[in-house]
């Protein structure tokens, strides 16, 4: 089997709990437009695909976009602004650290792995909460939802952090919480690691069928012991 050289890591329910966050703000944005809002357990299975897909699926109350929201792309625009602002004000107010991430991460660091970040998060959030959990050297690499035009499940975002990293895909391990992870990691033909906690809309993460399935942060180190 090909030597694993690099590991990349969603954010959101991978390293780090955002929910109480995003639905602080998901819930400021609707409740100043006058629309109803909702509990941070049904927010946590909108979070996933991005800030304008969360704020979307906010608007229609459901995980599924309605038609009506899914058009008004202007409107949408404007309240993702406001969305953001709100965000922007409580980014690492609520949100924790996932257990023994922080140890982990330094740990792989230190045992020669190469590290990245791979998130559909906006960039600008990123060095923020990175900072917030002593985290700003580990990674060499980190892609945002809006680096590029493509976000995870798409390859794309996976393929450019290898390609920043000077990693080929093969030797890659991406990951992940998120059924989109899954999916971005076998597109980009490289291997994955599913961790059942975090936010996969109500899924078994082991039903996109990662390499590897891990029940806590700290069991990928017993995975690359014996890999």
């Amino acid at each position: 089997m090909t030597a694993i050289t690099t590991l990349l890591f969603d954010l959101d329910g991978t390293l780090i709990d955002s929910v109480p966050d995003l639905a602080l703000a998901l819930n400021n944005t609707l409740q100043d437009n006058g629309l109803p809002t909702y509990s941070e357990s049904t927010v946590r299975n909108w979070v996933g695909n991005g800030a304008r897909v969360l704020l979307q699926r906010g608007l229609s109350g459901s995980t599924k976009i309605s038609d009506n929201i899914a058009a008004q792309n202007s409107y949408v625009d404007t309240l993702l602004v406001q969305f953001l602002a709100h965000y922007n004000k409580t980014v690492c107010s609520a949100s924790t650290l996932y257990d023994g991430v922080h140890q982990t991460l330094i740990t792989l660091k230190e045992s020669g792995y190469t590290l990245g970040l791979v998130t559909n998060k906006p960039q600008d959030f990123i060095q923020p909460i990175l900072t917030h959990y002593l985290l700003d050297n580990v990674f060499g690499v980190t892609v945002g939802g809006d680096t590029l035009k493509q976000k995870k499940p798409d390859a794309a975002p996976l393929l450019y952090a290898c390609e920043k990293l000077n990693a080929e895909p093969q030797n890659c391990v991406m990951v992940g919480d998120s059924k989109n992870d899954i999916l971005a990691a076998k597109a980009a033909n490289m291997r994955s690691i599913g961790l059942t906690y975090g936010y996969n809309y109500g899924e078994d993460i082991g039903l996109s069928e990662p390499r590897w399935v891990c029940n806590h942060f700290n069991d990928i180190l017993d995975v690359l012991k014996t890999n």
